[in-house]
């Protein structure tokens, strides 16, 4: 296995965490719902926020869930589908800048990658994708700018830091060179899903970082990973991890990536509907040897909830 200062720029974790059926499954019985980010927290060190891609959060939320996570905990946001399902692409201005200014950046140094989600009818096209990605800012003061011109309240200065930008996209229009060499110009990550075949699957790396959204293994949001399958995905971070390529990976450019001493992984399951998630985010970080995570229980200053998730098979 790698070095342990190596490992740490790779985050295994789940897509949301507020889901009915996890309770008494995933999370224990009785414990209160608003504790379950606070549980999942501390099993896994990155965690999608999905909410924000029905509805502008509040300030107060980010605030809220920056405190209940740990110190190395890191979130990534999905951006809202009014710019990416609604507007699709056109007039993102003014929407762009009132989502830079709901709160997101108070997440501050846990705040990780912007994961833009694009509806299976939306095609490629070069221009719009060439003015949108333009308008992605690049660091947080960029986003503030963003939230000003759209006139809204950006809220407290916050340091400069780079922000990382993931595109998720379902048309097999995509396929293209001239998309891929156009996400690597803007330093945009393209999302790796793997849809159990429903829509497009490439492997391009088109920034310093891979993230990747494992939606099921033979059925969409449903069904688990075999050991096998998360053996071979253990594998691939692995190579990417290292600045390398899988041997066998689906390209749709034939520009090979730059090669570097090492990148960063976001590795998030959604196969959630049948509790999937947890158990296979869990199994996917011991084949990488990332370090186990547990919860404590401090108001009671015991772990009696523990050993309900911990002891539960990887394919429960």
């Amino acid at each position: 296995m790698r070095p342990m200062d190596a490992r740490r720029h790779i985050r295994v974790g789940i897509s949301g965490w507020r889901y009915a059926p996890w309770r008494g499954v995933f999370y224990p019985g009785g414990l209160a719902q608003r504790r379950e980010l606070e549980f999942a927290s501390a099993h896994f060190d990155s965690i999608e926020i999905n909410a924000s891609f029905y509805a502008l959060q509040r300030p107060e939320y980010y605030a809220r869930w920056y405190d209940q996570t740990p110190d190395d905990f890191v979130f990534s946001v999905k951006a809202p589908r009014l710019i990416t399902h609604v507007n699709r692409l056109r007039d993102v201005s003014v929407p762009l800048g009132r989502f830079f200014a709901s709160g997101v950046l108070g997440l501050g140094r846990k705040l990780g990658p912007l994961l833009w989600q694009f509806p299976p009818t939306l095609a490629y096209d070069e221009s719009h994708w060439s003015d949108f990605l333009s308008a992605l800012p690049a660091d947080t003061v960029a986003a503030r700018d963003c939230a000003h011109r759209a006139r809204a309240e950006a809220g407290p200065v916050v340091p400069r830091r780079r922000l990382r930008h993931a595109v998720e996209i379902r048309h097999p229009s995509f396929r293209d060179e001239g998309f891929i060499a156009l996400l690597r110009r803007h330093r945009v990550a393209l999302v790796v899903a793997d849809t159990a075949g429903r829509w497009p699957y490439l492997e391009d790396v088109t920034a310093d970082f891979l993230y990747l959204r494992l939606h099921g293994d033979e059925v969409l949001y449903t069904s688990g990973y075999t050991e096998d399958a998360l053996r071979r995905w253990a594998a691939r971070i692995e190579r990417w991890s290292r600045g390398g390529e899988p041997a066998d990976a689906v390209h749709a450019s034939d520009a090979g990536a730059s090669r570097r001493r090492t990148r960063a992984i976001y590795c998030y399951f959604d196969n959630d509907v049948k509790v999937r998630a947890p158990f296979d985010a869990r199994r996917l970080r011991e084949l990488l040897g990332l370090p186990e995570r547990r919860w404590r229980d401090e108001e009671t200053e015991k772990n009696p909830l523990q050993d309900s998730f911990l002891r539960r098979p990887a394919r429960a």
